[in-house]
């Protein structure tokens, strides 16, 4: 069974060599890597240059956003089954050995997923939470996506997520233009249409930016509009009986409060907080960022720092 793997490109020459050694030294073998290259401006291809191994293909491609990148390989991937992995992410030797079993054992599956971990930038470890998961094995149905999604770490992460080809595509992959929450929305369109096999053992390590400090802001501003919250009311308009989606929407403004805030976007977040509220009355976890809307700026930023 090939898997093809698809990693998007852009700017990371200090991290996508190590990246690519921890693919190479995976247990199961049978895998294309195709990497795209978003338009990177510094050294990065030329890293990628000095691995030799016939199964990685180099795409090149104009700066267009990671989700146009992640489509391009997408397109050009000859396996059934996709992994994506972030160019300054890693995957623990046995991580598709884990997929590939998940394949064989849950055969009505599209969407295959494993519990990844926390590096901070000084090298820190942390492990996920994920709350509510239906089943207490090694491996099993995540029949409540939304549900364990609005009270968790992202049980559906980008480099611990492997798709059938087929099922990325009958979604559209991943939306381009939408620069915070694409891989969010991904998942959401994928949960509503397909079943997801879940591991909980650890396979993948999510190296956090700078940006992931509370003293620093957030690696992204939000997208003006918000067009993931209105395609997640579109999909909730479509399939009103899934199971934690309505609470999911009510979670994503929670995020969403929790960045205006940081930001200093008062008007924001208070905004973001009341459509919180609107789809779940009783998530008190979003009025902390009320609170925080509402205090002088210096007591604001203090409180954060330190949270």
């Amino acid at each position: 069974m090939l898997i093809s793997i698809v990693i998007p490109l852009y700017n990371k020459e200090q991290s996508i060599t190590s990246t690519l050694q921890t693919v190479l030294k995976q247990t199961f073998q049978d895998f294309e890597i195709i990497i795209v290259d978003d338009g990177s401006t510094d050294h990065s291809v030329e890293e990628v240059n000095k691995v030799v191994d016939p199964r990685i293909r180099l795409i090149q491609q104009p700066n267009a956003g990671v989700s146009s990148a992640r489509n391009r390989g997408i397109e050009e991937a000859k396996g059934e089954y996709i992994a994506f992995l972030d160019a300054d992410d890693e995957w623990k030797p046995e991580y598709l050995e884990t997929q590939y079993n998940l394949t064989q054992q849950y055969l009505d599956c599209s969407v295959f997923a494993c519990n990844y971990e926390f590096r901070d930038i000084q090298g820190n470890v942390r492990s996920t939470i994920i709350r509510k998961l239906p089943f207490t094995r090694e491996y099993g149905v995540l029949s409540n996506y939304f549900e364990v999604a609005s009270c968790s770490h992202p049980p559906l992460w980008t480099s611990a997520v492997m798709v059938k080809k087929d099922a990325i595509q009958s979604v559209g992959g991943f939306p381009v233009g939408i620069k915070s929450g694409e891989d969010l929305l991904t998942w959401a369109r994928l949960a509503c249409r397909y079943i997801i096999a879940f591991a909980r053992t650890s396979h993948v390590i999510y190296n956090l930016g700078e940006g992931y400090n509370k003293k620093n802001l957030p690696p992204r501003r939000q997208d003006k509009g918000d067009p993931v919250g209105k395609e997640l009311v579109n999909i909730y308009k479509k399939y009103p009986k899934t199971l934690g989606l309505k609470t999911y929407i009510s979670h994503w403004h929670k995020m969403r409060a929790s960045v205006a805030v940081r930001y200093n976007e008062r008007r924001e977040t208070i905004y973001e907080v009341f459509l919180s509220l609107r789809y779940n009355i009783l998530n008190i976890k979003v009025m902390p960022f009320l609170v925080l809307a509402l205090l002088p700026q210096k007591m604001r930023y203090m409180i954060i720092s330190h949270y």
